[in-house]
């Protein structure tokens, strides 16, 4: 594949630029669609209020000018509607119907409301509603698949306006204005072509104009790509076009589901040079029809510079569209998403499709790797790895990485879906979801990216339900637990976590097992029930007791500690308190001796030992000293303050909180700025993970 490709007429694909987008045509039908927003519906008619939104449907065949006529329509209107306009799209490239759930979702994101993770399809279109009640909005629902998507996005606002885009009607909806779409009249069909192949041509021969737009039937998309050919073949006459359209009509080769679309788009395919016409039959894999170098590249098997031209080239056709954005992105037009599906079965091996497949998501996990790389370059090891990637795959910056994960997100996520589509979870698929796990967390914190976490989790738990993975099905469990627990769903966490327990015994996992122990009991302690939150983190601390793991079990009698000491057993609380600082001591963990010191302290003063509090936080000061931890020292000095108040030292107790307040003053700022990051929270366990 070359920079600039010249095909068999002589084209030069790379020549001719793309007219800019202008609106063509469709007066009659703005002017009814106007209308019918002023018209009295149903309701007003009968002298009731109308309870919800007026929909307004534009209906047509992929490829009609639908879309660009409900755009038209609502740059119009937009003045009138302060609220503004909030627009999501119902339908995949490929025509699979986007869950109400995640439109709901994207339309609260919009405006600026985000849902909780993992919130029902109900409760978000409830809150969507919510959120537009009283408020005067137009939502533009594009390529809606049926009219329970509609219904279920509808505002109970009268004030609001829904302009839907759909193939045919929206049964079911009352009182739904419906405006079916054919083709455009001859002179905007005309004036379309002439933006592409220019003046000369057409006004030297009119009559071969029109019979182009009687051979494309008036349909925008077929004239786009007939105007497309034109551009890139200055020396060629629009009778030309016209005469090898009208014969491919007459022969009727492909059958009669042939339509000017498909006739257009297989002349202006079968024109392509051979990888040109390879890449865009490929290009039907790219997950969410969202394409940009690096996805051609892989799918095609070339250098990310020759898949840049060649996409350019294809979007100067109108096969593919550039979306406005930092980085290069594309779009492969849903009009088109089934005519080179057909292509790429028809044409392609099942292996080669595989492969390609397959080199995409590798590529999509090495570019995660390389993202979540740059910001961890203070480890030796992920410097090493950096350094080791090609530079096609390195990022500049921290900035450029997060800046190239939010444009990609919606891909990556798709992605996501296509790689566990066919029911699998195989090594590939397994890294795939991994990184993306780590990327966001690493850039965006698990708490932000929860929405997007919760739909990776949730992937996996469905897969491994399928298959019968009991160990991926415990760990997709854990995941989601602690999302529903950081949202507050505490008994729906409690209940993920006790099956996760059932899945790591079926599994004979015990890291499992004994994590889904210890997340039963904070759930319990969250609950408010200290008893049971003391007896499940005790299971799990027999359970690293048993392998001798002397950190983690350190952790855990600090937890049993705090159930105790909610609970009003200081007895209990100290025992355990002191048993995790023999553990940390053990295992040579300064800082965490220290904050168990500093727990001890603050039992003993509970329990009304004040005098021993003090000589407790002493020593915690001085653990907190050596562990050189700024922040854990101003707490420890904070508390010895408050222990010295109690004792009726105000003098001492302001010595120690000015020199807490120094501490934290030299803190640097951007440590408040990371992300938030659990790895343990989100960790996709997997049998061998690569990094």
């Amino acid at each position: 594949m070359t920079e600039q490709a010249v095909d068999p007429d002589g084209a030069e694909l790379s020549a001719h630029p793309a007219p800019k987008d202008r609106f063509l045509g469709r007066v009659r039908e703005l002017k009814e669609l106007r209308a019918d927003i002023e018209r009295a519906g149903l309701d007003t008619l009968s002298g009731r209020k109308a309870p919800r939104a007026r929909v307004l449907l534009i209906a047509g065949r992929p490829g009609s000018g639908r879309t660009s006529l409900a755009e038209e329509l609502v740059r119009r209107v937009a003045g009138r509607y302060p609220g503004g306009v909030l627009r999501t799209r119902l339908s995949e490239p490929d025509g699979t119907p986007v869950p109400v759930e995640r439109a709901a979702r994207a339309l609260l994101e919009a405006l600026d409301l985000p849902a909780p993770a993992g919130a029902a399809e109900d409760d978000l279109a409830a809150a969507l509603r919510g959120a537009l009640a009283g408020r005067r909005a137009v939502l533009l629902l594009d390529d809606a698949a049926g009219a329970d998507q509609v219904d279920a996005l509808l505002p109970e606002a009268p004030d609001c306006l829904v302009v839907a885009v759909s193939r045919g009607p929206l049964t079911g909806i009352a009182d739904v204005r419906p405006c079916t779409l054919g083709g455009l009249d001859t002179k905007s069909a005309v004036d379309l072509l002439t933006g592409y192949a220019g003046a000369v041509r057409v006004t030297v021969d009119p009559r071969a104009a029109e019979s182009l737009v009687e051979a494309c039937q008036g349909h925008p998309a077929a004239l786009v790509l007939a105007g497309g050919w034109l551009a890139a073949r200055p020396k060629a006459t629009v009778s030309d076009l016209a005469k090898r359209l009208h014969a491919a009509t007459e022969e009727g080769a492909e059958g009669a589901e042939a339509t000017p679309l498909s006739r257009v788009f297989r002349l202006v395919h079968d024109q392509l040079p051979g990888p040109a016409a390879r890449l865009l039959r490929l290009l039907s894999l790219a997950p969410a029809g969202l394409a940009d170098p690096h996805t051609a590249s892989a799918l095609a098997g070339c250098s990310v510079d020759a898949a840049r031209a060649t996409l350019d080239d294809l979007t100067a056709l109108g096969l593919l569209r550039a979306l406005d954005s930092p980085l290069p992105q594309y779009e492969v037009p849903g009009r088109l998403h089934p005519l080179l599906r057909a292509l790429a079965e028809a044409q392609e091996r099942p292996a080669e499709l595989q492969l390609a497949r397959a080199r995409m998501l590798e590529r999509t996990v090495r570019l995660l790797q390389s993202c979540r790389a740059i910001t961890e370059t203070d480890s030796p090891q992920a410097r090493e790895k950096l350094n080791g990637m090609p530079p096609a795959l390195r990022f500049p910056n921290p900035r450029a990485a997060a800046d190239w994960l939010r444009i990609r997100r919606p891909a990556l996520l798709a992605s996501v879906r296509l790689a566990v589509a066919d029911g699998e979870l195989d090594t590939l698929a397994r890294r795939l979801m991994s990184q993306l796990v780590r990327a966001l967390a690493a850039h965006v914190g698990t708490q932000a990216a929860a929405a997007d976490l919760y739909g990776v989790h949730s992937l996996v738990l469905d897969v491994a339900e399928r298959r019968g993975l009991p160990r991926e099905k415990a760990a997709a469990l854990l995941n989601l637990g602690d999302l529903d627990a950081q949202t507050g769903r505490t008994r729906e966490a409690l209940a993920r976590y006790r099956a996760a327990l059932d899945a790591g015994r079926e599994a004979n996992d015990p890291y499992a097992t004994g994590r889904a122990m210890e997340s039963v009991g904070g759930a319990h302690q969250e609950l408010g029930d200290h008893d049971r939150a003391a007896d499940w983190f005790g299971r799990a601390l027999a359970e690293r007791l048993a392998r001798g793991e002397v950190p983690e079990a350190a952790r855990l009698y600090g937890r049993i500690a705090t159930a105790h000491t909610y609970a009003g057993r200081y007895g209990e609380a100290l025992r355990n308190w002191r048993a995790a600082l023999a553990g940390y001591r053990r295992s040579g963990d300064i800082a965490a001796s220290a904050r168990a010191l500093s727990e001890i302290a603050r039992v003993q003063e509970y329990a009304g030992r004040p005098e021993e509090s003090l000589r407790t936080c002493q020593e915690a000061v001085e653990w907190a000293r050596r562990a050189e931890d700024t922040r854990l020292q101003a707490a420890v000095q904070l508390r010895l303050a408050d222990t010295l108040d109690r004792l009726g030292d105000p003098a001492a107790a302001r010595l120690h909180r000015a020199a807490a307040e120094r501490m934290l003053a030299e803190e640097r700022p951007e440590d408040d700025a990371r992300p938030e990051h659990d790895a343990n929270a989100c960790e996709i366990r997997t049998a061998s993970s690569e990094d």
